[in-house]
């Protein structure tokens, strides 16, 4: 037998013992008689004794004994000890060793204490009440205030003194105690309550209703009057929260009472008839002790109310909160247990007990302490839900096994540890096997390229649960399935597959994590008759993206189906594209990016690019863009690529020899990031736009400048143009009409230089003295006879006779050489006279006006004569040389 273990209930004033006698007895179910003593450390004695009779049984349920204490257990410590024999046996065990519950004498108390300070008593009965001093102290004085017979005695050690009061009659409510230690003049004074209850008292209560804000000497008066003996009754009305009034009836069982309320305003009356067994409200019942099952509570009740006929009921808090009432069918004075079935193996519960008259049933009792109780282990029910991920390596496979507890799965126990057993289908080799415990929920193994069989089990310290099964066919090449991308919602991702009609369910696997290692791999079952899910988890974030796979399962063997991919929600690209590469011509920009990773390691499915360009100092507006505007209402030019694999653009149309801004952009389906940065370009110079220029505008001006110096040349060179005298700048003419002839007058003009012939030197008038000498000179290889050099300054000239001289003027309109051509006009004895002497002579005229005087001239027709004879032959910018005459 093993030693007792002794728990006390102070509320109760209760030891609880209990005990166990080995297996083996249980399995003999023996009758066996069991020795229980009690023993008070102060007083040095046994108490109690008594001797308890059980028929053992295969449950192996603990024995259990209540012993009930009529002094306070905090006043002094208590033991227990127990010996056993079997029933036929005369040979009782040996004793077990004292098992000791300390009271409050054993405590550092800061001063003397008095228990029981309330308690509910029955009117007749005795009650102990103690004083415990402080340590090493002795109680001098324990006495009473009250009138009531006290027997009075104390303990061994003088710490604790003990009073016993006698026959507790109703009418002590409370009794006022003083307790003193020998070492301390003061006293501790104090007062116990006693509640004491028969049937002979009635107790009505009523509420006082609406405050009347009427006090004093005008407040509300209460009596009660009793209809049937016609008397009033004498209670005293206590009213605070509610109205109360005590008296006794005798032996009277029926009353008709008729409460009256009263004040100066008026007066109100309420009655009520009862039988006194009728009214009947039981104390709350005990809860002793319980026994368990894997699946039932067995509780074991105690009553004060004895004789009276209850009805109960028991609340029970499941661990998920929900609660539930089970009644008592049966009388609980035949059998004081309460049994709660349906329950689930080693669960916590709670419960608690009311109770209620079975006949006349007026109201509840208060519940019982509640109590919390598991129940026993039994067997895992259920199986594991387990999977696997197969990873192929050199010479076999890694196979990584996951297992979790399902809904349809139950440790029913304490610990649990796993058993993961593989071996070969086809050859039947002897199986491998291996265990964890509980923390564990995936291992890796190493197989072959052959078909595997593998279970996992769960135990606990009952038994194995039925094993989880999975096959791994044996190792053959891939198929390769195509995935297919899939949206996802606020509530989750949904999954779709095609149905085949040759699985038995499905399985959808993911990863919480996709980018840890390991990335907690989850999955879920689904019927056959399912083709759709919502897969959630509280892991879902949005811009991480989750591949799926789902696979049919048949005969614990599965296959892989289709693959999904998708996002909770996608978000805009991250990062920005890079632009790596650019190539610049004067009309165009080709951007490259070809780095930029469009994985599962983005936030949304890249579907595509923007190109944004815009000049830097205006909005930009280039053919086949369409307008982008920011914020800052600036316009750029946007372009779109919806190829995510096309990482070359190429941007036309552009203006040379100007600044650009651009950017790259990658868009999803959750949009696009703000544009924050820009590169800039310089377009080159068009080149050939310069090339152009030349040809055009150059090439021919420096043609046409070339011609037109050829023509000139040629033109001067084959038919040289015949001037006109208007434009000469050497003469000025001023025209006028003398018939229908025109005369031209030489005027304002200072000729470089004259020369004059002889003949004609005779016809004009006598020169006068000149006041400048003539001078001799050879010009452009010609002889002139007279020369008058210009030197800018105004000379008179007075013309006079030289016989035998010739006057030459040089004005380059006029050429000599042809002034021997044939001439109607000319006289020939006079060109033939002259012609030796003009040889040298650079112009040759036939006559000559008197540039001072119009007069020189005979007559107006030989002016006019003179004037038809001269041929004007060419003119340039001559600027005259000699001075004036």
């Amino acid at each position: 037998m093993e030693d007792p273990t002794l728990e006390q209930d102070l509320a109760l004033q209760q030891l609880l013992v209990e005990w166990d006698v080995g297996k083996s007895a249980h399995d003999a179910e023996l009758a066996m008689s069991f020795e229980i003593q009690v023993h008070r450390t102060d007083e040095n004695t046994t108490v109690w004794t008594e001797f308890h009779n059980v028929t053992l049984d295969r449950s192996g349920k603990s024995l259990h004994w209540i012993w009930d204490s009529d002094l306070p257990l905090e006043c002094m410590s208590h033991s227990v000890r127990i010996r056993s024999k079997a029933e036929a046996s005369k040979m009782w065990s040996q004793w077990s060793l004292w098992e000791t519950v300390l009271g409050l004498d054993t405590s550092n108390n800061s001063g003397p204490q008095i228990f029981p300070d309330e308690k509910i008593v029955e009117e007749g009965s005795d009650i102990t009440l103690c004083c415990i001093g402080r340590k090493g102290q002795i109680i001098k004085d324990f006495i009473l205030a009250t009138d009531v017979h006290v027997l009075s005695h104390t303990s061994s050690q003088g710490q604790v003194r003990l009073l016993t009061v006698k026959n507790v009659a109703h009418h002590v409510p409370h009794i006022s105690l003083c307790c003193q230690e020998s070492s301390n003049g003061d006293q501790y004074c104090d007062s116990a309550v006693f509640f004491v209850g028969n049937m002979k008292i009635v107790t009505c209560t009523w509420s006082q209703g609406r405050d009347t804000y009427l006090y004093g000497r005008y407040s509300s008066k209460y009596t009660v009057f009793e209809e049937f003996s016609q008397k009033p009754v004498l209670c005293t009305v206590n009213c605070s929260k509610r109205c109360s009034c005590s008296w006794n009836i005798g032996q009277q069982r029926i009353c008709n009472i008729t409460l009256t309320v009263e004040n100066p305003l008026g007066k109100k009356t309420a009655t009520d008839v009862f039988d006194v067994t009728h009214r009947i409200y039981p104390a709350a019942p005990l809860q002793l002790w319980e026994e368990c099952t894997g699946t039932e509570i067995t509780l074991y009740l105690q009553h004060r109310n004895k004789g009276i006929e209850l009805f109960c009921q028991t609340e029970l808090l499941q661990p998920d909160g929900k609660v539930e009432l089970h009644n008592a069918s049966s009388d609980l004075r035949v059998c004081n247990t309460i049994t709660l079935g349906g329950l689930q193996p080693y669960t916590e519960y709670t419960t608690r007990v009311r109770c209620g008259a079975a006949k006349h049933f007026w109201r509840w009792s208060e519940w019982s302490e509640a109590r919390t109780i598991r129940t026993n282990e039994t067997t895992p029910s259920g199986k594991l839900d387990i999977w696997r991920e197969i990873t192929p390596v050199l010479g076999g496979r890694n196979v990584t096994l996951f297992w979790k507890q399902g809904t349809s799965f139950r440790a029913n126990g304490r610990s649990i540890s796993y058993e993961v057993t593989w071996e070969k289908v086809e050859d039947g080799s002897k199986p491998e096997k291996i265990s964890f415990s509980s923390v564990y929920n995936s291992t890796r193994i190493f197989i072959d390229n052959h078909s595997y069989r593998i279970s996992i089990m769960a135990k606990n310290n009952i038994n194995y649960s039925l094993p989880s099964v999975l096959i791994i066919p044996r190792a053959t090449g891939t198929e390769e399935v195509k995935e297919e991308q899939v949206n996802g919602t606020d509530d989750g991702i949904f999954i779709s597959w095609e149905p085949r009609h040759t699985y038995d369910s499905y399985i959808i696997d993911w990863c919480n994590f996709p980018m840890l290692q390991p990335c907690d791999l989850q999955w879920k079952r689904f019927d056959p008759n399912t083709s759709s899910a919502l897969i959630n988890s509280a892991a879902f974030v949005p811009g991480v993206r989750y591949n799926f796979h789902i696979y049919g399962s048949v005969a614990n063997s599965a296959s892989l189906l289709e693959k999904k991919t998708g996002y909770l929600r996608e978000l805009p690209p991250l990062p920005d594209p890079t632009v790596e590469k650019v190539e610049l011509s004067f009309n165009a920009v080709t951007l490259s990016w070809d780095s930029y990773c469009i994985n599962e390691s983005q936030s949304g499915f890249v579907r595509g690019y923007h190109v944004y360009v815009s000049p830097i100092q205006e909005d930009c507006n280039l053919q086949g863009s369409k307008k982008h505007v920011l914020p800052d209402n600036s316009v750029l030019c946007k372009y779109t690529i919806e190829n995510p694999e096309e990482k070359r653009y190429t941007v036309k149309h552009l203006l040379s020899n100007t600044k650009y801004k651009l950017a790259v952009k990658a868009y999803s389906g959750g949009g696009e990031t703000p544009i924050v940065n820009f590169i800039y370009i310089d377009t080159p110079f068009n080149s050939n736009t310069l090339y152009l220029l030349v040809l055009l505008v150059i090439v021919p001006s420096l043609a046409a400048a070339i011609c037109c110096w050829k023509m000139n040349w040629l033109k001067e060179w084959c038919c040289p143009v015949i001037p006109s005298p208007n434009k000469s700048k050497v003469l000025s003419f001023k025209e006028f009409k003398i018939g229908s002839e025109k005369v031209l007058t030489t005027t304002d003009c200072i000729p470089d230089m004259l020369a004059v012939d002889k003949a004609e030197a005779q016809n004009l008038h006598p020169w006068s003295q000149l006041s400048s000498r003539p001078t001799e000179d050879k010009i452009d290889g010609h002889n002139s006879s007279w020369i008058y050099p210009n030197e800018n300054e105004e000379r008179h000239l007075t013309p006079r006779p030289t016989p035998q001289m010739h006057t030459w003027f040089e004005n380059f309109a006029y050429s000599s050489h042809l002034a021997a051509e044939a001439d109607p006009y000319q006289i020939p004895e006079t060109l033939e006279a002259t012609k030796p002497e003009l040889t040298a002579v650079l112009y040759q005229p036939h006559y000559y006006f008197d540039i001072y005087d119009e007069d020189a001239a005979s007559t107006p027709r030989e002016a006019a004569g003179r004037k038809t004879s001269l041929r004007y032959i060419s003119q340039t910018d001559v600027h005259c040389l000699g001075r004036r005459l």
